[in-house]
C-alpha cells in the first residue's frame, strides 16, 4: 500500500480591521480660561453645514424702513457719508427702539434687599449702507473700510459721552441671528458697564501677560502663522483664522497682526486691511456654508480711562451653525461638531 502525502493547506485568518476611535477633545480658551467641547466623534463634515437656500427677501425693498429713513420716520442722523453724486453711501441714526435710553441726567443706582439696579441709560445707534441687497461678503473692500471709518468716528464721540464705559459694535446677518429688518446694518451700544464676557478676556489676557510677558493674542498669532493649519486668510496687517478653541463650527477671528490694544486708534491704512479682512472672512463663510445667518462682534478695551495695554482689539465671527440646548445651557461650555482645522482647510479653498 503506497503511502500517500498529505499537504497541509495554509488558511490565512483575515484581522479584524478595528475602527479608530475618534475621541472629542476638550479644549480651552487661552484667554477666557473658557472650555469648548470639538465633537470629532460626530464625524461632521464641512458640507453637513451648509444652510438650506432660503427663500428670497426681494419683496421687502418696498416697506424696507432703512432704503430711505428719513421718509420712515427715523431718528435725525448723526453721522452721514455723501457720493460725488449728491446721494448717500452711508448713514448713522439713533435706533428707534433703543435697548438703552439716552441719558438725560445723571444714572440713579438703587438697591432693595440683596438686589441692585441702575437706570439703562447709553446710547444705541444702527450703521445702514445704502444697498438693500449688498451685504458684507459682497460688498467692495473699500466699502467695508467706509463702514470701520463709521464705527470709528462714532465710536470716538461717544467713549468721551458721560457714565460711557464701553462700546459693543456688532452686526447680526439673518434673522436666526437676531436681525429683524432685512436691510444690512450694523449696531453700536455704548453703556455705562462692562460686560462679563470682556472682563473674563480682560483679566485672563492680563493674567498671561503677567506670567509670561507678552500678549496671548499676539502669542497666538505668533504660533498660527508658525503652523499654518487655521489661517484662512491675511493681509500686511490684519489676519483671518479659526480659533484653536472654536465654540461653534466655523468661528472666525479677525486680528491685527501688530499689537494694538484699543480699536479707535486706527489709522486709515488699518481700516482698509480690515475691511478686506473681514469681507474675505465672510465670503469664505458664505460659499462654503451657503449664506448662513451669522454675527460678528468688535471687541475692544473699555473707555473708563484704565490701562488696558494687555489686551488686542479683535472681531469675532459667528455663523449659525448650531442651538444651545440643554448641556450647553446648564454648563456655558458649547459643543462645536468639526475641528476648527478642518473648517479652516474648508475655507482656505474658496
Amino acid at each position: 500500500m503506497g503511502s500517500t502525502k498529505k499537504t497541509k493547506i495554509k488558511i490565512k485568518s483575515k484581522k479584524k480591521e478595528t475602527k479608530k476611535e475618534k475621541f472629542s477633545e476638550l479644549r480651552q480658551d487661552l484667554i477666557s480660561g473658557d472650555w469648548v467641547v470639538i465633537a470629532n466623534s460626530r464625524g461632521k463634515r464641512p458640507d453637513d453645514f451648509k444652510t438650506e437656500t432660503k427663500v428670497s427677501e426681494k419683496s421687502s425693498v418696498e416697506s424696507c424702513l432703512f432704503c430711505d429713513p428719513v421718509a420712515s420716520g427715523q431718528e435725525k442722523d448723526v453721522l452721514i457719508y455723501n457720493t460725488s453724486d449728491d446721494d448717500w453711501s452711508l448713514r448713522v441714526f439713533p435706533n428707534k427702539y433703543p435697548a438703552f435710553a439716552r441719558p438725560t441726567g445723571k444714572i440713579q443706582h438703587k438697591e432693595e434687599g440683596p438686589y441692585f439696579w441702575m437706570d439703562g441709560l447709553g446710547y444705541h445707534e444702527v450703521v445702514v449702507t445704502k444697498d438693500h441687497f449688498e451685504r458684507i461678503g459682497t460688498m467692495e473692500n473699500l466699502k467695508v473700510a467706509e463702514i470701520f471709518d463709521a464705527f470709528q468716528t462714532r465710536y470716538l464721540d461717544l467713549m468721551n459721552k458721560k457714565s460711557v464705559r464701553y462700546i459693543e459694535i456688532f452686526h447680526n446677518q439673518g434673522k436666526s441671528a437676531g436681525a429683524s429688518i432685512f436691510h444690512p446694518h450694523s449696531q453700536l451700544v455704548a453703556i455705562p458697564v462692562v460686560s462679563p464676557y470682556i472682563k473674563l478676556e480682560l483679566e485672563g489676557a492680563e493674567r498671561y501677560y503677567k506670567a509670561n510677558k507678552k500678549c496671548v493674542f499676539c502669542n497666538i498669532i505668533e504660533w498660527e502663522q508658525e503652523k499654518k493649519e487655521r489661517i484662512i486668510f491675511e493681509n500686511d496687517r490684519f489676519i483671518a483664522l479659526c480659533p484653536f478653541a472654536s465654540r461653534r463650527a466655523f468661528e472666525v477671528w479677525v486680528l491685527p497682526k501688530k499689537h494694538m490694544p484699543y480699536f479707535e486708534r486706527m489709522e486709515t491704512e488699518d481700516k482698509i486691511q480690515v475691511g478686506e479682512a473681514l469681507n474675505e472672512a465672510v465670503r469664505k463663510i458664505n460659499v462654503v456654508l451657503n449664506d448662513p445667518d451669522y454675527n460678528f462682534y468688535l471687541h475692544t478695551s473699555p473707555c473708563d480711562g484704565k490701562d488696558y495695554s494687555h489686551y488686542h482689539w479683535h472681531i469675532e465671527i459667528l455663523p449659525k451653525t448650531s442651538i444651545w440646548a440643554g448641556f450647553e445651557l446648564s454648563t456655558g461650555i458649547e459643543i462645536s461638531a468639526i475641528e476648527p482645522e478642518k473648517a479652516a482647510s474648508a475655507l482656505k479653498k474658496v
